[in-house]
């Protein structure tokens, strides 16, 4: 084994070459690629979700570690958002340069000074980790972000375990295909919302799925509403600009959007500046919080999530806020923290930037951004450092160490791309659903897991910005 160089990285390459070989023979590799090209062809509009033609080995230890935490996690992002003076004090900074978390913010200001509508509190959310490898070759978990709205792709990973169990077994390894685990989030998630609807209590009212206008990912998206749709939950799909235009509330705050009383607001939209177009948008988003309707996410949930709270929860005695006398939840929780680092104005702030101008390469500068492709790496960090010198314009961003996972091996299948084998990282993902009613967690669960992988020449980037693939855990 190569000097600090993990056991199931070496595994990985000898098994990668020992399929490739087999698939070879059997010409796998090429009968593959051309039955998907094949059905990607015979549309424009429809095209397979890309994906790694063999699973990643991923230490057992690890895996189970990032799943046995996620319901800690759920509980951790839920007293956040019941607790608004730590919402104020942690994005205090923020808001005042970032004017589209200051937009979510007095939002969630109007919510609170008219009162929450609804004590019913729905949270579909997806804890992400990358693996680092430290010098002498051993590897923990340390967790990117979590992310609490528009959690995608837990429709889709609930398909891809089949599909290299194929793969694995045509190239006659029926030994590791049985090692690759059962995986549903889609079945999970849809779950909590059946649980949030059936609290609301009304047969008549609908979930509301709120799209984008263009919507590339709308199969991951069905997965979950067949599961609604086989227990009898009527589904409808809107835009904001549905809601800005046929959206109202009754006197008791029921939300109708083009006549039919929606139960559940399932966000797969807003969680991005550029997906409100307009006032109106603005408007349709508090139409939405005001009402007695169930929000995924409310408002206070959505600033959960941002990476200044991500960094303000790695502070010493801060996780004890919300588990107090729970030593060993906040040992679990922290135990997955990287380090995290402010970039407030002030000296603690000042060393930050130091720090980050002498060794850009080992630090990712993160903005309050979702959706894949905002962070910033290398030189570009020092770039934009040195522009925002003496300004407070750099308290929009959060310092994080950089993991350093090792390189794995595997073919990256997508639309029109090489049949070629790749250096590659991949990033786990484990989704967490809950349900509570007042003070009461009616629901709190693990509701399965995503891995994506990409080529280790890009740094950033999900599979829905067209830079990672779908992928499977093969536990070693």
């Amino acid at each position: 084994m190569a000097q600090g160089m993990p056991d199931y990285i070496t595994m990985d390459r000898a098994l990668i070459a020992d399929l490739a070989e087999v698939a070879k023979d059997e010409a796998l590799l090429q009968g593959v690629l051309m039955r998907i090209q094949e059905a990607s062809n015979s549309s424009e509009l429809v095209t397979y979700a890309p994906f790694t033609l063999f699973p990643t080995p991923v230490p057992k230890a690890v895996f189970l570690q990032a799943l046995a935490v996620q319901t800690h996690y759920n509980t951790l992002v839920d007293r956040i958002s019941q607790d608004p003076d730590f919402l104020q004090e942690a994005l205090a900074s923020t808001i005042e340069v970032d004017d589209f978390t200051a937009r979510l913010f007095r939002i969630h200001q109007q919510i609170l000074k008219e009162g929450r509508a609804q004590s019913i509190v729905l949270g579909l959310n997806r804890s992400d980790y990358m693996l680092d490898q430290a010098k002498d070759g051993s590897v923990s978990l340390k967790q990117v972000e979590i992310n609490t709205i528009a959690a995608s792709f837990g429709g889709l990973s609930s398909r891809t375990a089949d599909v290299h169990r194929h793969v694995l077994k045509v190239a006659g390894k029926l030994e590791e295909s049985r090692r690759i685990l059962d995986n549903d989030p889609a079945s999970g998630l849809a779950r909590a919302v059946a649980k949030a609807w059936e609290l609301y209590g009304s047969h008549r009212a609908a979930v509301m799925f709120l799209v984008e206008e263009s919507q590339r990912n709308i199969f991951d998206q069905r997965y979950i509403e067949s599961h609604l749709w086989k227990r009898n939950i009527p589904t409808i799909r809107k835009r904001f600009d549905d809601v800005s235009k046929t959206g109202s509330l009754d006197p008791d705050k029921k939300l109708f959007v083009d006549g039919r009383e929606v139960a559940v607001v399932y966000f797969r939209n807003g969680y991005m500046p550029q997906n409100y177009i307009s006032e109106q948008t603005w408007d349709a988003r508090l139409l939405m919080e005001r009402s007695v309707a169930v929000k995924c996410p409310d408002i206070s949930t959505h600033l959960a999530g941002t990476k200044k709270v991500q960094q303000v929860l790695a502070r010493p005695g801060v996780l004890e806020r919300f588990f107090p006398d729970q030593p060993g939840v906040v040992e679990q929780i922290r135990a997955t923290f990287a380090g995290l680092y402010t970039l407030d104005m002030g000296s603690e702030g000042d060393k930050t930037v130091a720090m980050a101008l002498a060794a850009p390469d080992q630090f990712v500068l993160k903005p309050q951004r979702e959706g894949g492709g905002n962070n910033i790496y290398g030189a570009e960090i020092c770039r934009v450092l040195q522009a925002a010198e003496g300004s407070s314009e750099r308290t929009a961003y959060i310092l994080m160490d950089k993991i350093q996972p090792a390189a794995v091996q595997n073919y990256l299948l997508r639309r029109d791309g090489p049949l070629e084998i790749s250096n590659c990282l991949s990033e786990l993902g484990v989704f967490g659903a809950y349900v509570r009613h007042g003070k009461d967690m009616v629901m709190n669960e693990c509701a399965g897991h995503l891995l994506r992988t990409k080529s280790s020449e890009h740094s950033d980037g999900g599979v829905a910005a067209g830079v990672a693939v779908l992928d499977n855990p093969l536990l070693v």
